[in-house]
């Protein structure tokens, strides 16, 4: 496992990090497939397009609405305000991808990249690279 270290400098942002996982990955030596991690529950991976930033500003715009921050929650630990609409932002995407590996490169589509989206930031963050055989 290698671990990717990130810091995010909004509240609600994609970070493109495509590159990163697969230099993380080294020589997977006959792997099959990348396990990309995120270990923190305000925080999620997901593939989306990555050539049009566009796309991903687009995506923290719609998930903030889709979970308001106003909305009256129960989960009140942040000195700042809530941060159970970081919870579930980060539920409603996931804290993992697995990418197929074809001779030790991300077998991604043409636009497709891998995005650590921050939900509760900014913060310095981790997320694993684990090759699969």
């Amino acid at each position: 496992m290698q671990e990717i270290r990130i810091k995010t400098e909004r509240r609600t942002q994609l970070v493109d990090i495509t590159q990163l996982v697969q230099e993380a990955l080294g020589s997977p030596n006959g792997s099959a497939a990348a396990l990309v991690y995120v270990p923190h529950t305000t925080a999620a991976i997901t593939i989306n397009e990555g050539a049009d930033p566009a796309v991903a500003q687009d995506l923290e715009a719609a998930l903030e609405k889709v979970v308001d921050d106003g909305w009256d929650w129960k989960h009140v630990e942040d000195p700042d305000g809530p941060n159970a609409p970081s919870h579930i932002r980060a539920s409603l995407i996931s804290p993992h991808v697995l990418v197929p590996l074809d001779d030790g490169r991300l077998a991604l589509g043409k636009w497709q990249g891998i995005f650590f989206c921050e939900f509760d930031g900014p913060r310095e963050r981790k997320v694993y690279v684990t090759p699969l055989s």
